[in-house]
């Protein structure tokens, strides 16, 4: 039945997005884009994340957008394999131009991370889980 899931969001400029995304580390699947929109891929398996310019995706989901700068209608995560890459990782978001919300800290005693912003206000956190600390129920 389902393959596979994708993610959409809703961006003012699909080129500045993909540069962002780009300068962050992240790669693309230029065989998806269109002049409204870009495919990021993240992680391993290539999590797509379509973005799209916000009018054509306000067309799609018939519905208005979140504005991210009074709220927010979701946090994406995703994973790191140290400290030091939560920290290198920060550094790389505020040279591109994203803000770090949460600077890098320890979460709970077993997880090492930071939040930040993408250029149009969707939230991010990367997060580096050091199982072997996980508490024991």
């Amino acid at each position: 039945m389902v393959k596979q899931i994708w993610l959409n969001l809703p961006v003012k400029d699909v080129a500045k997005a993909k540069t962002f995304f780009i300068e962050i580390g992240f790669a693309f699947n230029e065989g998806h884009e269109t002049p409204t929109s870009a495919c990021l891929l993240v992680g391993e398996n290539n999590f797509p994340v379509m973005l799209f310019e916000e009018k054509e995706l306000e067309g799609f989901i018939q519905n208005k957008l979140t504005n991210t700068k009074e709220s927010s209608e979701m946090m994406i995560s995703v994973d790191a394999q140290s400290r030091q890459e939560v920290d290198a990782f920060a550094d790389k978001v505020r040279v591109a131009g994203g803000v770090v919300f949460s600077e890098p800290a320890e979460i709970q005693g077993w997880m090492y991370g930071c939040g930040f912003t993408d250029l149009d206000g969707h939230r991010w956190n990367v997060l580096y889980m050091d199982l072997s600390k996980l508490p024991k129920k």
